[in-house]
């Protein structure tokens, strides 16, 4: 069980989109890449039963012992399920397909909501001295993201480069507004971050004018492009950081790694 007293450390982001396809997982594994390589200790939470997060980062489905499914409908210590990686400093806990089937045990327990939010905040967390959670959100807006929502102290919205994009967004932030409203109030949007840009695309260019027209400065500066470095490295099971570091692509996500902490730091200050 969770500690009420217990004063939150780690900034908790849900990395999350009910479309497919936006580099939701991409952005979650290699924004977690880009933070250790500052020196933060970040952990990451897979909560997609499809569990690309936890293949990305080379935890093989047999090295899968305990998961998100034990975390949530188990009451598992963080201390049984939390694996290292082979980054430093980036920790995740795993998912496999079992986790498909959480969203109907869930329905049945009345604090189906808060589970992940009491779960991140065991005791035994502060063990981990972490700076960083970043949930990784499954493609639909379930209980799995609801949970992920109550947990979170902020929600990172991936946008893809692509027309109808901002389109799809209008469902999300009314599951935001309804989480805020009923069961976190302090939720907030850490931003919404332009995906798969293609400069020499016209597209690229009316869909980012567009959202920062309509998103004003809830959209990050930082864009991610397409680059075929970031789509190749899921299959060495490595973060784009570390199969090719000095691509266009590593680049950015350390560019979005920095901005996140200079909000942070200006947002404290």
């Amino acid at each position: 069980m969770s500690d009420p007293l217990r004063q939150t450390s780690p900034r908790i982001i849900a990395v999350a989109n009910q479309k497919g396809g936006v580099g939701k997982t991409t952005t979650t594994i290699n924004l977690g890449a880009a933070l250790a390589e500052t020196g933060a200790r970040v952990l990451i939470v897979d909560l997609d039963p499809q569990g690309n997060a936890s293949t990305g980062l080379g935890i093989e489905a047999e090295a899968r012992g305990h998961t998100t499914y034990d975390l949530l409908l188990d009451e598992a210590s963080l201390d049984e399920i939390v694996q290292n990686t082979a980054h430093e400093g980036l920790l995740i806990i795993p998912a496999t397909v079992d986790l498909s089937s959480a969203d109907i045990e869930l329905l049945a327990n009345e604090k189906r909501s808060f589970l992940l939010h009491d779960a991140l905040r065991q005791p035994g967390i502060d063990g981990f001295r972490l700076d960083y959670i970043l949930i990784d959100c499954p493609p639909s807006l379930n209980l799995l993201t609801v949970n992920a929502m109550v947990a979170a102290h902020s929600v990172l919205i991936p946008l893809q480069s692509e027309f109808f994009a901002l389109e799809g967004l209008s469902q999300l932030m009314l599951t935001i507004r309804e989480v805020r409203q009923s069961a976190n109030p302090k939720l907030r949007i850490e931003g919404v971050l332009l995906t798969m840009v293609d400069a020499r695309n016209n597209l690229s260019a009316q869909v980012e004018s567009d959202a920062r027209e309509n998103l004003g400065d809830l959209v990050f500066q930082t864009r991610i492009p397409r680059n075929v470095r970031v789509s190749e490295a899921p299959s060495y099971a490595l973060p784009v950081l570390t199969y090719d570091p000095a691509s266009k692509g590593a680049q950015a996500y350390r560019d979005l790694a920095l901005e996140i902490v200079q909000r942070h730091a200006r947002a404290a200050a």
